[in-house]
C-alpha cells in the first residue's frame, strides 16, 4: 500500500484546513485509513481513524474540530481517498500529519508526512 498526502501549510489559529490521503496499490486489503501527526519534542499520535464500515475514532484533543471522511466522488478502483477537515486550528495542532492505513493482518503504513503549522 502506498500513502500521499496532501494539504498541509501554514494558517492562522481558529483557520481551517483540509488533508487528503490518497492509498494505491493492495487497498482492498486496507481495513482502516487515518491520521497521526507528530509534533516537535513530542511523540507520534493518532489523530483520527475511519474504519471500512464507516466508523471514526478522534483523538480527544480535536474531537469537535476535525472530521475524517471517505471521498465519495472518486470512481477509481485503484484508489482509496479520505480527507481530514480541520477545523478552528490551534497553535497546538502544529505537527506534522502522516497518513497512515492498516490491513487486516494489523500491519500498519505511514505515508510521508505534510506540514501543517498553525501561527499569528
Amino acid at each position: 500500500v502506498q500513502l500521499q498526502a496532501s494539504g498541509g501549510g501554514l494558517v492562522q489559529p481558529g483557520a481551517s484546513l483540509r488533508l487528503s490521503c490518497a492509498a494505491s496499490g493492495l487497498i482492498y486489503t486496507i481495513s482502516t485509513l487515518g491520521w497521526y501527526r507528530q509534533a516537535p519534542g513530542k511523540q507520534r499520535e493518532l489523530v483520527a481513524r475511519i474504519s471500512n464500515d464507516g466508523s471514526t475514532n478522534y483523538a480527544d484533543s480535536v474531537k469537535g474540530r476535525f472530521t475524517i471522511s471517505r471521498d465519495r466522488t472518486s470512481t477509481s478502483r485503484t484508489t482509496r481517498t479520505v480527507h481530514l477537515q480541520m477545523n478552528k486550528l490551534k497553535l497546538d495542532d502544529t505537527a506534522v500529519y502522516s497518513c497512515n492505513a492498516r490491513d487486516f493482518r494489523g500491519y500498519e503504513y505511514l505515508g510521508q508526512g505534510t506540514l501543517v503549522t498553525v501561527s499569528s
